[in-house]
């Protein structure tokens, strides 16, 4: 009789050759042998196979960092540990036809257990359905696609659980084909639409937002992303906007909020004959309010409030997210946002002053921009200095700015954005203003105390649209229009957790198509990020996207009627995305340099618009998809490889993550060895100084640090002429000068940019390499930590800026962006190597 130990060195080998399967050059036998022995020393005698399977996974992925195989050997592993925990059975080595039985079996049973359990709504087995034929459908080596990290995160997060014991009802096939019943479910013939959508999200070649996959054919489908609301200056509107919170927050939506109609501190109230006590107090409580909410289970509350730069409250807002003063005027759990109108920064700009305002005594201002807003504004300025304001303040322009950017270097916020791009191009320009940004800006939406407005958002992956070296435009096209159907049967299927946002979103329909795997998709095509090739391919794949998301809506709204609010809309009038940048630019009087140029037939487009109008009011957003790119194995947005190997940190654990491209490519050269990884590991993943690299190569993997923020911001800027809403854009900055910092954002704001997201800004200290040869190897260019004792909040000089480190963030939602990487199971992630932190909002993503 064998032994326990015989037994499970057995099983531990069967599991291995099992997922070493297409990787056998680089888990050779004495590898395996290797790997066998060290997963034995994690277990102990008698060890259970769920035992088995985790200590394998944590010797596989620990070698990540050696070669990318072992992302797919671990992620087989663990899928084969979730296949067996959902459906009681091994998945053989092979989908042979017993496994594909069980798989599809259980898609089909645990449909019915969902529904019966109330988690999945009933009209999934209604009939509409043929459950047979979804489940033949189902195309089970897609499961391949996945790497570790996307599985683990899958597994954690996404997949439905029963609510009581928490037994897993998904496996990876059928959570793709439950998203696209429940978008589907309201179709004219669902079966056909759920057949055609699980396609395109099977293969990922687009992903809905994280509400969208939590929550599509749940009996509570809140599927919407990003709420935004204005709080009006009364006291029982704050505390229903604070009710509104809450209700918003729960079903997973992440939130802007226009606080600048509250009156400044020392602002008189007439009914009481107090004088007020100003923004701050207010959004202490909204602070508390995002903290103490736990979005649908998965995540705490996560919202951002603005402020525009006129406000008298605004130094104190800026002030916000510091670790000194006084507590009771910090938000620690709350993002903040700076609403920057144009003539702010031309005041900057021209080294002239400028004034704040408390919203009662100039109502207008809020409502306006532009050349009214300018004019309005001139006007009471020469009011307050007539004596006829009771309060306002003049201030240096220049020294208000700076503070702004010492504030953002320190804390990380607050995040900048410009009022003007967002209202002077807005399509809805003819029904509101645009108050404020999104939790993660890239959302630009009317809002007033009657409507909160609503986006819902979902990402074409780009790297997945490659082919023989070049953007395969046939499939890209029929990708979104796919795509943009299920956007816009988001806006009938969702459960909206408040009236106001549900008035909203049927009135205007806005949806908000972007893309992610941008950089992944240029190293595909052999451009560098940093050069003017890219530059050009930001411009004209943008044209694209933009082009078949609008004609598609168009298109859709044939099909169902134009948007209720449509007529007098900027679409109503012949003008579209692209057309809008031609206006802010005779608006401000001064050019914004970038090519808009048309390449495609938009005539065609606009013909089609005067004729059958529009389905949504907006179409087009740019979300920041830490999450959902995950997923896909690709690179985040629209952004730069963060490094070439590095740790990912995010809610589901700490994962190592290394450029399977650039490892492709040294492989071809001969290069990729244990003294290549040490190397790479030791520069923090990237290869710029490793002299071994050619230099071509070493261009084409430049990574986010290694590209100039306003080169990256050039690229935003000809993508975003052709976008209706705006781009969460992430300014990656290598360095504590403060002229340059200053040089970088008002870059931004001479580009057109819109909006602007997180400032991520490199470590001042170095991980120390114990893993290396540091004789062999030297130094790194970075500072030791014996260096980096600058003080963070002795800044405050005029804005130069000299912090060691950037965005601190100490709720844990920031960037730290080169702290020490951490470990999920142990032995599964190397300590020494740079890590990267999620944010902690993913309704966005």
């Amino acid at each position: 009789m064998a032994s326990t130990q015989t037994t499970q060195t057995n099983d531990v080998r069967t599991i291995l050759n099992q997922a070493r399967t297409g990787y056998e050059d680089v888990l050779t036998d004495e590898v395996m042998d290797r790997l066998v022995t060290e997963t034995e020393r994690n277990l102990y005698d008698g060890a259970s196979i769920d035992e088995v399977y985790e200590a394998l996974e944590g010797v596989t992925t620990a070698r990540i960092e050696r070669d990318p195989a072992y992302k797919y050997v671990a992620a087989d592993i663990h899928r084969r540990r979730y296949f067996r925990r959902v459906t009681g059975e091994q998945l053989s080595e092979t989908a042979d036809d017993d496994t594909a039985t069980t798989y599809r079996e259980t898609f089909a049973a645990n449909l019915e257990r969902g529904v019966d359990e109330d988690l999945l709504d009933e009209r999934l087995l209604d009939g509409r359905f043929d459950i047979d034929e979804l489940a033949d459908a189902l195309v089970l080596e897609r499961d391949d696609k996945f790497d570790y990290i996307a599985m683990s995160t899958l597994t954690q997060r996404y997949f439905i659980k029963t609510e009581v014991d928490g037994d897993p009802l998904e496996l990876p096939q059928a959570f793709w084909m439950r998203v696209a019943m429940g978008l589907a479910i309201e179709e004219d013939d669902p079966q056909a639409r759920a057949l055609e959508f699980y396609d395109v999200l099977s293969r990922l070649l687009f992903t809905p937002s994280t509400p969208t996959l939590f929550h599509s054919g749940t009996t509570h489908p809140q599927l919407s992303s990003c709420y935004l609301t204005t709080v009006e200056d009364d006291l029982e509107h704050i505390f229903d906007s604070y009710k509104h919170h809450a209700q918003l927050s729960k079903w997973s939506g992440g939130l802007g909020n226009d606080w600048t109609n509250l009156r400044a501190e020392g602002a008189l109230i007439e009914s009481t004959g107090v004088e007020s006590t100003g923004t701050v107090p207010f959004l202490k409580i909204s602070n508390d309010v995002t903290a103490a909410i736990n979005r649908s289970g998965k995540r705490r509350g996560a919202a951002c409030g603005y402020l525009e730069a006129w406000h008298m409250d605004f130094p104190a807002f800026l002030d916000l997210r510091r670790n000194t003063g006084d507590e009771r005027r910090r938000t620690h759990d709350m993002n903040t946002a700076a609403w920057v109108p144009d003539l702010f920064m031309e005041r900057v700009e021209n080294d002239e002053t400028w004034t704040l305002f408390s919203p009662d005594e100039v109502p207008e201002l809020h409502e306006t921009y532009g050349e009214e807003f300018a004019e309005l504004y001139r006007e009471y300025e020469e009011k307050a200095e007539a004596g006829e304001l009771r309060q306002y303040e003049t201030v240096d322009a220049a020294d208000l700015w700076r503070t702004m950017l010492t504030r953002l270097f320190e804390t990380g916020h607050p995040w900048i954005t410009f009022k003007d791009p967002c209202n002077v191009r807005s399509p809805q320009d003819h029904v509101g203003t645009v108050h404020s940004s999104n939790l993660c800006t890239e959302i630009t939406l009317n809002t007033s105390a009657e409507e909160h407005a609503v986006c819902n958002l979902g990402s074409v992956n780009l790297s997945n649209h490659v082919a023989d070296s070049e953007l395969d435009r046939e499939a890209l096209a029929d990708t979104i229009e796919t795509a943009t159907r299920m956007l816009d049967n988001v806006v009938d299927l969702c459960f909206y957790p408040t009236d106001e946002a549900e008035y909203s979103n049927m009135r205007h329909r806005p949806v908000g198509l972007g893309v992610m795997g941008f950089h992944d998709a240029l190293m595909q095509v052999g451009t560098s990020m940093a050069s003017e090739e890219a530059v050009e391919a930001a411009n004209r794949w943008q044209e694209f996207v933009s082009y078949h998301t609008i004609l598609n809506s168009s298109r859709l709204a044939k099909e169902r009627g134009a948007y209720e609010t449509f007529e007098g809309s900027k679409w109503d009038r012949g003008i579209l995305p692209h057309d809008t940048v031609d206006r802010l630019e005779a608006e401000r009087g001064r050019e914004i340099p970038t090519d808009r140029s048309e390449t495609m037939d938009w005539d065609r487009v606009r013909d089609h618009i005067a004729e059958h109008g529009m389905r949504n009011s907006n179409t087009m957003a740019i979300a920041p998809t830490a999450t959902i790119s995950t997923i896909n194995g690709t690179t985040p947005s629209i952004e730069p490889i963060y490094s070439n190997l590095y740790v990912k940190s995010n809610m589901s654990g700490d994962f190592t993550v290394i450029n399977e491209q650039l490892v492709d490519d040294l492989k071809a050269e001969g290069l990729w060895d244990d003294e290549m990884v040490d190397q790479i590991k030791f520069f923090d993943g990237s290869i710029q100084e490793v002299s071994a690299i050619p230099e071509e190569m070493r261009e084409l993997y430049r990574s986010a640090f290694e590209i100039d923020p306003r080169h990256q911001l050039r690229l935003t800027a000809h993508r975003g002429q052709w976008i209706d809403q705006s781009i969460s854009h992430n300014v990656f900055f290598p360095s504590t000068d403060g002229s340059l910092l200053d040089d970088v954002y008002k870059t931004a704001w001479r580009l057109g940019v819109k909006t602007t997201y997180y400032l991520r800004t490199l470590g001042a200290s170095q991980i120390e390499k114990s893993t290396l040869d540091m004789a062999e190897y030297g130094r790194t260019q970075r500072r030791n930590e014996s260096e980096a004792t600058a003080d963070r909040d002795s800044n405050d000089n005029g804005g130069n800026v000299t912090a060691a480190d950037g965005d601190t963030d100490d709720s844990g939602e920031g960037d730290r962006d080169a702290a020490a990487g951490g470990d999920k199971t142990g032995e599964a992630c190397d300590t020494s190597l740079a890590r990267v932190e999620d944010p902690t909002c993913d309704a966005c993503q």
